[in-house]
């Protein structure tokens, strides 16, 4: 089965993968963050006191590397001030105060058949579509890729390999056709004939639904590849390992080898946008753990977690941790005062004998955070080295190739905090300290 090197295999815990997504009331103030993408953050447009409708325009992106922004609800904008971002830092924010109509600008929808691929990454563009699987990368950015790199395939992306989570999996059951139109979508702007969608194995469900929606692309080869559960399957640099056996270079991106990824939800964003004139204010998310009711919910962008929790029936049992994504990259929260953003895939609720606090003792050189690096670095090292601050030899060992996943840590029998030292690298690089 394909595959890659290293990773780990954690409880799944994807008890949430059957039950239906369900639409949550609407908030009654919307906090909407003008930097939810990466890249330079949006720029208001409107003012305190301003009467916005859903799906209305409410900030521009600032450069080619930014993302428009959407009002998620019909009302009055309050203010625009600093409010915490589930990535622990404060950002400044646009506050909508609901008043429950949900009434919308005029969606004016697209025939793609007319379309030219430049005018379907504007439209994108114009939606404000950014990566839902996490990254938040501006896709139409994506989808523009320099013309000297040529692209030949574009995988989908419904991987979904972090425990607990599964709306990218009933998005996949639910929203089939708009799935399957999305990549069509995304494989006419690249003008590409290959494409794939990923799944991995305990996701049989979805994978039959796929088998069955691709067959409505006559004019393109799709092929549904089933991949071996492993985390992080659902990576960029393994999945198109995995896929197409290509290996993207040290400080390059899937382009380079030909190859475009996108998220399952990114596809159904694209086609509402094009077929609907939809902009992205809404996505599904996964609340899942100690709740009284988990399940996978249509939330609006800048819904409180607060709101979210108290919808699922509030926290079951001796709540200690609270993490905005899966349990493997997740941030942990320390108050249900932030908004859903654009890149928020769930909430996990964990009690204190799930999430397991240690402290870490000296390394025993035993070498599994080696074995199960999917980028191949040496953890162990990386990490001694910033404890250490030898700074000037950790460029060597190429800390930038992290992508945080967490399998080091995860593994390592000493409890060493693998992750938190090789994101203090990576920082010391990027401001160039050292």
């Amino acid at each position: 089965m394909n595959n890659f090197i290293g990773g780990v295999h954690p409880p799944e815990s994807k008890f949430t993968s059957q039950i239906l997504t369900e639409e949550i009331p609407l908030p009654k103030k919307a906090v909407v963050p003008l930097s939810q993408h990466t890249g330079s953050p949006s720029k208001p447009i409107v003012s305190v006191g301003d009467e916005v409708k859903t799906g209305q325009l409410i900030a521009e992106a600032t450069g080619f590397i930014s993302a428009n922004l959407h009002s998620p609800v019909s009302g009055k904008v309050s203010g625009i001030s600093s409010r915490l971002h589930p990535c622990g830092y404060n950002f400044d924010s646009i506050i909508i105060e609901s008043d429950d109509k949900d009434e919308t600008v005029e969606f004016i929808p697209h025939n793609p058949e007319k379309l030219f691929p430049n005018e379907i990454v504007e439209i994108i563009k114009n939606a404000g579509i950014v990566g839902l699987g996490g990254a938040a990368f501006p896709t139409h950015v994506k989808l523009s890729p320099p013309k000297e790199k040529k692209i030949d395939s574009v995988i989908l992306n419904g991987c979904e390999c972090e425990p607990y989570l599964t709306c990218d999996h009933r998005v996949m059951i639910e929203e089939t056709e708009k799935v399957v139109g999305g990549l069509k979508l995304i494989m006419k702007v690249l003008d590409v004939k290959n494409g794939f969608i990923a799944i991995e194995d305990n996701k049989e469900d979805a994978i039959e639904k796929m088998e069955d929606g691709r067959w409505k692309m006559e004019d393109v080869q799709v092929k549904v590849v089933k991949l071996k559960t492993k985390y992080p399957q659902g990576a960029e640099k393994q999945l198109i390992k995995a896929v197409l056996k290509r290996e993207v270079p040290s400080g390059k991106l899937p382009m380079d080898v030909g190859c475009v990824v996108q998220n399952v939800q990114t596809a159904k964003a694209i086609y509402e946008a094009v077929y609907e004139g939809k902009p992205l204010y809404e996505r599904v998310i996964t609340v899942a753990g100690s709740v009284k009711r988990p399940g996978n919910l249509k939330v609006r962008i800048g819904t409180s977690l607060s709101e979210i929790v108290d919808y699922c029936g509030g926290f079951e049992g001796d709540v200690k941790k609270v993490i905005a994504g899966g349990p493997m990259m997740g941030i942990t929260q320390f108050t249900l005062d932030v908004p859903v953003v654009k890149g928020f895939s769930g909430l996990v609720i964990l009690t204190e004998k799930e999430s397991k606090f240690y402290e870490p003792s000296n390394c025993i050189r035993c070498g599994k955070c080696i074995d199960v690096c999917p980028m191949g670095l040496v953890p162990t090292v990386i990490s001694r080295m910033v404890e250490k601050e030898r700074y000037k030899e950790l460029k060597n060992y190429n800390p930038l190739d992290c992508m945080e996943c967490g399998c080091c840590a995860y593994e390592c029998p000493a409890k060493i905090h693998l992750v938190q030292n090789i994101k203090l690298a990576k920082t010391l690089i990027q401001q160039k300290k050292i």
